[in-house]
């Protein structure tokens, strides 16, 4: 098996989830569970099996399928826990459990009472949609009897929404487990897994966006482009597949959100925009999709920040692999397939600087958000940027004290994320003019330039790719 990067803080608190199960519990309940969600492919399955290897308890590792019924379902549990190393796994050999109640109670006969172990359900929102009964069996089951043993119970789930709404008010696992939500890899751990420099690990970023599938298929040390000159000849390699089999999971029927998530991926980003660009979907139809993309955490909506309120919304795609492929790859798998790969990448080199240039500002945001306190001005406890309706002027950073109408602006920065681009004075003074049209600004309110060559300025705070990264550094 591959080396396991990254996942640090996630390992821990599972080892932490597990020390508690090992000290045992008030009133004899040392059972605890925890709902882990995150998106398809972002590598969910393999850090819980990171976690047991580590752990060395006995485990049930059980996967759920959307194509299967439940009396499928079921069969596949039973063989799972007859072959688990779980101390009564003998309890079901030849066992043939006809209900959830019925299979969960065997598994409470077959969990050690005298140490930890281990119980991971990938996959349960298929479970719910096969019983719609099954979550509330669980929540009667862990309470009666899986409490009860010292088990950590660990539900795992791609469906975003849903696994969020298991835990909330009214539902039967209210209050019952613990949330954890595993995000990609990040631009530092992609830095490691494919030994790149900082600069090249945010363009292997932008790409991937920190999927460790797609990552495992990066030659060390290669440029993006070396990449992608052998990744869009591979019909099969996951860089192509693993956005569409992703959305075809997320968009069973949904055709129109799919075709206004398409339409977003292409760069359109106002609202009016994307509804002429979706062949005039009428605004009642496009506020659902937008709704439903949202609930999804595929799209992400903006609204610029300042002292005043605005209506001036944007939205973008969430996901960095999800936003290139949407841009390079999915309209062109006709190409690909017939052996033209050489067009696609033709066509993303031809484009690269100016999407990257785009691209890469929410990253960035998303970075200078995290740097450690002491490095950006004080009460800077927001990021966003400013555009209007004719985006002049348009301001790639915006730090205040809150949002989305902040009482104070911090800062005022720009993103040059070009080759070889220093910093310079005609870029300085843009940046200082359009400072002067932001509402809150000042002369006094301080500047920021991050380019990706790091350069120093004279009078601006200045970051480079390296000062980025430590953002994701331990």
């Amino acid at each position: 098996m591959a080396e396991f990067i990254g996942r640090e803080r996630e390992l821990a608190t599972l080892d932490r989830l597990l020390r508690r199960v090992r000290a045992g519990g008030r009133a004899g309940r040392p059972g605890r569970a925890v709902l882990m969600r995150g998106r398809r492919r972002v590598g969910k399955s393999r850090l819980a099996e990171e976690f047991v290897d580590r752990a060395g308890v006995p485990y049930l590792f059980f996967t759920a399928s959307a194509q299967l019924d439940m009396a499928m379902d079921l069969r596949l549990f039973t063989e799972a826990a007859a072959s688990s190393d779980l101390p009564g796994a003998g309890l079901f050999h030849e066992q043939k459990p006809g209900s959830w109640d019925a299979a969960l109670r065997l598994l409470a006969g077959a969990l050690p009472a005298d140490q930890p172990s281990v119980v991971i359900i990938d996959e349960m929102p298929y479970l719910i949609a096969n019983d719609p009964g099954f979550e509330g069996t669980l929540q009667k089951l862990f309470d009666r009897e899986l409490s009860r043993r010292p088990v950590l119970l660990l539900c795992i789930g791609s469906d975003l929404a849903m696994m969020e709404a298991l835990n909330s008010y009214g539902r039967p696992f209210h209050q019952r487990a613990g949330e954890m939500v595993i995000p990609p890899l990040n631009p530092a751990d992609v830095s490691t897994m494919v030994d790149l420099n900082s600069a090249d690990a945010f363009d292997a970023y932008l790409v991937t966006g920190g999927l460790p599938l797609i990552l495992d298929e990066w030659p060390g040390g290669a440029s993006v482009h070396d990449y992608l000159r052998e990744a869009v000849d591979d019909p099969t390699s996951a860089l192509l597949v693993s956005a569409e089999r992703a959305l075809a999971a997320e968009f069973p029927v949904e055709a129109q959100a799919r075709g206004v998530l398409g339409t977003i991926g292409s760069g359109e980003r106002a609202f009016s925009l994307i509804g002429r660009a979706a062949g005039g979907i009428a605004p009642g139809s496009l506020s659902r999709a937008l709704q439903l993309l949202a609930a999804k955490r595929l799209v992400t909506a903006m609204v610029p920040l300042s002292v005043r309120p605005s209506r001036e919304t944007r939205y973008l795609i969430a996901d960095p692999y999800l936003r290139f492929w949407l841009t390079f790859l999915g309209p062109y798998l006709h190409e690909i397939e017939r052996g033209r790969g050489d067009l696609v990448l033709a066509r993303i080199e031809a484009s690269w600087a100016a999407w990257r240039g785009r691209a890469i500002e929410p990253v960035i945001r998303d970075a200078l958000h995290r740097l450690p306190a002491g490095v950006l001005p004080d009460d800077t406890n927001v990021i966003g940027g400013y555009w209007t309706r004719t985006n002049d002027p348009e301001i790639d950073i915006v730090g205040a004290d809150r949002e989305p109408i902040a009482k104070k602006i911090t800062m005022v920065g720009s993103i040059k994320w070009q080759d070889n681009h220093a910093f310079d004075v005609h870029d300085l003074a843009r940046l200082a003019h359009h400072r002067s049209r932001l509402p809150g600004a000042d002369d006094a309110t301080p500047l920021l330039a991050v380019t990706r060559t790091s350069t120093a300025t004279a009078g601006i705070l200045a970051l480079g790719p390296d000062d980025l990264l430590t953002a994701w550094r331990p």
